[in-house]
């Protein structure tokens, strides 16, 4: 979580809408809240632990290691277990979400039709109508267009039994100068 999303956190309404899930995002947040109270107990005790003779805080410094070193570790197996817990549920997560999204975009879709119907009919689109004709009517007769010169009918590229073979259709030789 970057120093991004701790604004976006704390600056909108993100903590008072359920649209969201959150927790997997607080997972690394809990971890180095986890960190720095580790870290100050080891302090804490390290004074404590000398304030009693140098004995004592000789002990003192064995346990902060042995307790501090388990207490990190069951930190982390924590975060992780946690982490693993929400990404195996995430699936229904997002079905609540995509339910949450799907109904107030439907309600924002008929807020703009209600919002287009009173408008009424404009009149520039009120034109459009007479320009489409109905499936009903004929189409318009339009005459063929007729060559100047008719073309001589085409021969079949292969004869029977022969495999095809591509016509040539570019002439290779310019066409005579007149």
């Amino acid at each position: 979580m970057t120093l991004d999303d701790l604004k976006r956190l704390f600056t909108r309404q993100t903590l008072f809408r359920l649209d969201a899930i959150l927790s997997p995002k607080l997972v690394p947040i809990l971890y180095a809240l986890g960190l720095a109270g580790i870290l100050l107990w080891a302090i804490s005790h390290l004074f404590w632990s000398f304030g009693f003779g140098f004995g004592t805080g000789l002990w003192g410094l064995l346990e902060i290691a042995v307790f501090g070193l388990l207490s990190l570790v069951g930190l982390r197996i924590a975060c992780e277990a946690l982490l693993v817990w929400f990404k195996a549920h995430e699936s229904s997560g997002e079905t609540v979400n995509r339910s949450r999204y799907s109904a107030s975009l439907l309600d924002e879709v008929r807020e703009a039709i209600r919002d287009l119907a009173e408008e009424g009919e404009d009149a520039d689109y009120a034109e459009a109508d007479e320009y489409i004709t109905p499936a009903t009517e004929p189409a318009p007769y339009v005459t063929p267009a007729t060559p100047a010169t008719p073309e001589p009918p085409r021969a079949p590229a292969t004869t029977s039994g022969e495999v095809f073979k591509p016509r040539r259709t570019a002439k290779r030789t310019p066409p005579p100068k007149v």
